[in-house]
């Protein structure tokens, strides 16, 4: 590895101007060579922060459960492809794998398909995973998976999706860019762009983000559930209705951060917003449900029970532990409702537990 990212960027705005945030975030988290996602495991206590699938297994095996009923419903299709987006360290698909090995006629037809662009989190991938003596495929995009319905899960995948900014700016819009100060460092600006399509009257100094990616990505599933069947379930944190506001953070060791300091070692997100995934899957051919709140999902779902019976005998100590887990995963204050969860499904189907919301 040569020089640094931050090296890189600046050599990159000399050259060619200044970058777009969408650019930028595309260079910190998925630069070939210095890129946050493909230089670490970022995941757990140890590294810089922590999803729901770390938190319990109870996520996992809830999600797992969800899965099967949503296939039950489609009328037991085979094969099946099981799909994660961005998988982590594997510690989502593992858990969910250990509830579909209880229904032997899903497993016997079941292959395993990770999209995944980071070398180092595919290798704890393959840890987590190798008990699973099944197929087992990685892809870098969604154009390689195969043929036939698809049962997906996505994670805390579409919040790390690289945004642009448009900031309302004495009567106009203009984007927020990334140039050089003059001491040659990075630093925020902004350069000629406006928005695709806003449906508020902004004020003076209103953000509006968009995420470029997110509803390709979106559009191409949902086309794919419309003509083949199965469905996808969407956990992010973000905001079920459009509006203003600027949501990029950087995060290292459970702290806020610089976004601007050592680039490609802090990670970067924003809010998801669920409007516009819904939108973008809706027009292409799908049903969508939600979002929910997380908390309110899993505890439709059993979340209370699962732990109470894996709480069942076990010392108060651990009892303790898997009530913190049920608050940390459901409660207001902690995941619950800042983290969302749409579905989008082949049109016909109710995936549980909307239809009863």
């Amino acid at each position: 590895m040569t020089g640094t990212l931050s090296d890189a960027l600046k050599d990159i705005i000399r050259t060619n101007g200044p970058m777009t945030l969408a650019s930028w975030m595309g260079h910190c988290l998925g630069h070939p060579e210095h890129g946050y996602y493909v230089t670490r495991d970022p995941f757990g206590a140890s590294g810089d922060f922590i999803t729901a699938p770390e938190v319990s297994q109870m996520f996992g095996e809830i999600i797992g459960a969800w899965v099967i009923d949503l296939w039950q419903q489609a009328g037991c299709p085979q094969p099946i492809n099981l799909v994660e987006l961005g998988p982590g360290r594997g510690t989502l698909m593992s858990d969910i794998l250990r509830v579909v090995r209880l229904k032997p006629n899903f497993c016997s037809a079941l292959s395993v398909h990770l999209v995944e662009t980071s070398p180092v989190l595919a290798k704890a991938q393959e840890t987590a995973l190798a008990s699973f003596a099944g197929r087992k495929e990685w892809h870098e995009s969604l154009q390689t998976l195969p043929q036939g319905p698809l049962f997906v899960v996505a994670n805390e995948f579409f919040d790390a999706l690289p945004i642009r900014q448009f900031v309302f700016r004495r009567g106009s819009w203009e984007e927020r860019m990334l140039g050089l100060d003059a001491e040659g460092e990075l630093t925020f600006g902004f350069g000629p762009g406006r928005p695709e399509n806003v449906p508020f009257e902004p004020q003076e100094g209103d953000v509006w983000e968009e995420r470029p990616a997110a509803a390709p990505i979106v559009a191409e599933l949902a086309e794919r559930f419309a003509s083949d069947g199965g469905g996808a379930l969407i956990i992010d944190y973000g905001h079920g209705e459009a509006g203003f506001g600027d949501t990029l953070q950087a995060v290292a060791r459970h702290e806020f951060a610089d976004p601007l300091k050592r680039p490609g070692e802090v990670d970067l997100t924003a809010h998801v917003d669920f409007s516009a995934l819904s939108d973008a899957a809706f027009a292409a051919g799908a049903d969508v449900y939600g979002p929910m709140h997380q908390g309110e999902f899993l505890l439709h779902l059993g979340l209370v029970e699962r732990a109470g019976r894996l709480g069942f005998g076990r010392s108060e100590e651990e009892q303790e532990a898997l009530r913190n887990e049920v608050t940390r995963l459901a409660g207001p204050e902690e995941m619950g409702e800042l983290f969302k969860v749409l579905a989008i499904v082949k049109p016909g189907l109710v995936p549980a537990p909307f239809a009863a919301s």
